[in-house]
């Protein structure tokens, strides 16, 4: 199954109630994410933009999406992103298909005339 980071940040609602009642989130996390028939990876609490960065396989990216958008509809989030992510074995394979058509692509310079 295809990899994805997502990153959400907690609105102040859910950042109030965690402060006034800490407790672990990462089984909600799996939970959710197996609901969509993917499997939690890693759960990790970050500085910065997002609150909350979760690393998860989900089936398709409509899978993805879907988290996405319940995690969302929950209101416990003020906003998040969802990245795929490319395994290594995945990224050799585009370096040796970038590497077949590496004449393909010309990029644009003052000297390029105007043919199309």
């Amino acid at each position: 199954m295809p990899f994805y980071m997502q990153r959400f940040k907690y609105g102040a609602n859910s950042m109030k109630a965690l402060v006034s009642k800490p407790h672990d989130r990462r089984d909600a996390a799996k939970r959710v994410v197996e609901a969509h028939g993917g499997k939690l990876r890693d759960y990790f609490l970050s500085f910065g933009e997002y609150d909350v960065l979760v690393i998860a396989e989900y089936p398709d990216n409509a899978a993805a999406t879907a988290v996405s958008m319940s995690v969302g509809a929950s209101g416990g989030f003020s906003g998040g992103e969802t990245t795929p992510l490319i395994t290594m074995e995945e990224a050799v394979t585009a370096m040796k298909r970038a590497n077949k058509a590496k004449g393909a692509y010309k990029a644009p310079s003052e000297k390029s005339s105007s043919k199309r």
